[in-house]
C-alpha cells in the first residue's frame, strides 16, 4: 500500500495505492494523518488505484469523514473501482459518502 497526499486544486487529498487491507491500514493512517488534522476543508480520497478495502481500511474512511463533518469541512470518494464501490454499496456507505 502506498500513500501520497497532495494539495490539488485547494483540496487536500489522500492518493490511495495497492491493497488496504488489515496489515496496511495503521500505516494508511498514518499517511493520512495529515488530513486528520486540517479543520474545516475539503478533502478528498484518490481511489483510482485502490485495489481493495478491508474492514480496517473502511474504519480509517469513517474516521476520516467523522473528523471533517465534526470540523465543518467535507470528504469525497473519488474513483472507485467496481469492487471498491459494490463494497460501499453493500455495507451503506454509498449513502454516507460523496462518492
Amino acid at each position: 500500500m502506498n500513500v501520497e497526499v497532495k494539495e490539488i486544486d485547494g483540496v487536500l487529498t489522500g492518493i490511495l495505492n495497492g491493497r488496504l487491507d488489515t496489515a496496511a491500514a495503521e500505516q494508511c493512517r498514518e499517511d493520512l494523518k495529515p488530513l486528520f488534522e486540517t479543520n474545516g476543508k475539503a478533502l478528498a480520497l484518490d481511489c483510482t488505484n485502490l485495489e481493495f478495502i478491508s474492514s480496517s481500511g473502511l474504519r480509517i474512511f469513517l474516521e476520516l469523514l467523522k473528523k471533517a463533518t465534526q470540523d465543518g469541512g467535507s470528504l469525497k470518494v473519488l474513483n472507485p473501482n467496481d469492487d471498491v464501490r459494490n463494497i460501499f454499496q453493500l455495507i451503506g456507505f454509498a449513502k454516507r459518502f460523496s462518492l
